[in-house]
């Protein structure tokens, strides 16, 4: 009965090991979403008053492949971010999208009209609806949707010129490609 009561500690300490060792194999930037490979939400969102673009809704992201960037006045990794994508929807033919998160219209309007308007539409999502629906966790972040409206990739996060050169326009190419 000693000899048991002696083991207790150690397998307690095996276990405790194992879960830590298990945890820090893990990337802590790597947020997991229950809708890869889930359609889109249905939605129907008016667009930012004042900006002259489209308002968004689920059925805007379906016939290619797109990015549906998640984007707020307020959020500074979204200005860092900003002028990689107004440099994307210049050199590119790859649809970018936004959803205005948690925002005023006229603080998005005036953001977009400082620092240029990459989106060929934009959501105002002012009851933060959508959103939650994406299942975002703040901003920014980005979607992957495929040509049917299926959500393929989510980066949480300011994209980096690594993201967009490694992992986005990749695995735009091969979406376009299985289409």
């Amino acid at each position: 009965m000693k000899r048991l009561l002696f083991l207790l500690p150690l397998a307690l300490f095996a276990v405790l090991a194992g879960y830590f060792y298990v945890g820090l194999q893990r990337d802590p930037a790597e947020i997991p979403s229950v809708l890869i490979d889930k359609p889109v939400p249905a939605f129907e969102l008016p667009p930012v008053a004042g900006v002259a673009k489209p308002g968004l809704s689920s059925a805007t992201l379906k016939g290619d492949v797109a990015l549906v960037n998640v984007f707020a006045s307020w959020c500074p990794p979204c200005r860092v971010e900003h002028p990689l994508l107004v440099r994307l929807s210049r050199e590119s033919d790859v649809p970018i999208y936004g959803l205005n998160y948690k925002d005023k219209a006229e603080d998005a309007k005036r953001w977009l009209g400082e620092l240029g308007n990459p989106y060929r539409a934009i959501g105002w999502d002012f009851e933060n609806r959508v959103a939650i629906d994406f299942g975002v966790y703040g901003a920014p972040e980005t979607f992957v949707v495929d040509r049917k409206g299926t959500i393929r990739y989510r980066h949480v996060g300011a994209i980096t010129p690594d993201v967009l050169e490694r992992t986005l326009l990749p695995l735009v190419q091969k979406l376009r490609a299985e289409s």
